[in-house]
């Protein structure tokens, strides 16, 4: 007789110090999330028997969890890029509810613009020139020309407009607005994303990610450790996870990402419908990335994706709240994002999102969301459905 399976929570949240952060290393960024977000589960750390950790260290997470002080007999240090941590949440709760492990701590941080800034390294324009992409480095294949060439597809294909990109940026912006800790929250207009100096043909400097510092930590536990939470629980519902290709002559079609089957296995798994979600989530590199993730969860059609964002449904106040935080367009991208969207995913549900906080009729909290990662010029993606109940 199969033993029943746990039902698995986010019990602990936190972020870092962000942004424009010059002093700690990324270890310390990593202490201070773990710190805070341990605090907010109200836990003792002696619970916590799994850690998960990528993009640091030459034998991560072995050297974050000594720094860190913890000895896990549980780990994972899958790094698929932004996709990374909606993976690891995934196998984090499939180990907790089989009983592999009770309490999974998730953590990151990076100084990506400090370093920079210090010129302890530079910009990277490619992921390396070995193994299947050394057909392709040699050609000036950077990262943010995978991504434009995938957005003239889209384009091309079903007449999507650089302002209707543009609109994702000025949206994102306007979230952003209400995030005391976003690291730029002047408006911004359609008109000033398209007259920006270009990167790469159609994305102009507004269309790309900033570059800042931070981190942040998440931690997942088993349903017999809520009762003793300091706050309500954020369950997880369902997740998936994809990956598609690394060359681009592999990727058969530009404007279908892997959310297209981790978005679908989320949803079936959690027994919800994109149409139930309250508020989304989602990993945004690019604005792109944003509107081709929509049409592959579902929100809206295949080729319908630029009129769905131009009218202002991605708004805190909108049909469906994007990036309630800003996103990696305006809040904070200091490199492997995709922790930071299960953090305000949490937060929004839990209703402690402050004055950009997501209300439905009648000043009800959210109850549903979706944190949907991104890794690579869309190689991967894991997606996350989480709930109030």
């Amino acid at each position: 007789m199969a033993t029943p399976q746990r039902r698995v929570a986010i019990v602990g949240i936190s972020l870092s110090d962000c942004g424009r952060v010059d002093g700690p290393t990324p270890y310390a960024l990593h202490a201070q999330a773990a710190r805070r977000a341990l605090a907010d589960s109200g836990l003792d750390r002696s619970v916590i028997d799994g850690f998960g950790s990528a993009g640091l260290g030459a034998l991560a997470p072995v050297e974050v969890a000594e720094y860190l002080g913890l000895k896990p007999r549980w780990v994972d240090s899958t790094a698929v890029g932004g996709a990374t941590w909606e993976v690891m949440a995934a196998h984090a709760a499939d180990a907790i509810a089989a009983g592999h492990a009770n309490a999974v701590l998730l953590a990151y941080g990076s100084t990506a613009r400090a370093d920079i800034k210090a010129k302890r390294r530079t910009s990277n324009l490619s992921f390396g020139g070995r193994g299947p992409l050394q057909f392709e480095v040699p050609y000036g294949h950077t990262l943010v020309a995978k991504y434009a060439m995938a957005a003239r597809r889209h384009m091309h294909e079903y007449g999507t407009t650089p302002a209707q990109l543009a609109s994702v940026a000025v949206q994102a912006r306007a979230n952003a607005a209400a995030n005391p800790d976003a690291m730029f929250r002047d408006p911004i207009t359609v008109d000033d994303v398209l007259d920006g100096p270009m990167i790469a043909d159609p994305f102009t400097k507004l269309h790309c990610c900033i570059r800042s510092d931070g981190g942040c930590a998440v931690l997942i536990a088993a349903e017999e450790y809520v009762p003793d939470c300091a706050k309500d629980p954020v369950w997880i519902l369902g997740t998936g996870e994809h990956v598609s290709h690394t060359t681009m002559s592999e990727w058969e079609d530009f404007t279908v990402s892997p959310a297209a089957v981790s978005g679908r296995l989320a949803f079936e798994r959690a027994g919800v419908t994109p149409a139930e979600v309250d508020i989304a989530e989602i990993y945004d590199a690019f604005t792109y990335m944003t509107l081709l993730t929509l049409e592959d969860l579902g929100f809206c059609a295949k080729g319908e994706g630029g009129p769905f964002v131009e009218k202002g449904r991605l708004l805190r106040d909108g049909e469906l709240p994007v990036n309630t935080d800003g996103g990696g367009l305006s809040a904070c991208h200091p490199g492997m994002r995709g922790l930071f969207l299960l953090v305000e995913a949490v937060r929004q549900l839990r209703g402690e999102a402050g004055a950009r906080q997501v209300r439905k009729a009648g000043g009800r909290l959210p109850e549903l969301a979706v944190a949907s990662g991104t890794g690579g010029w869309f190689c991967s993606s894991g997606t996350v459905v989480l709930g109030r109940s």
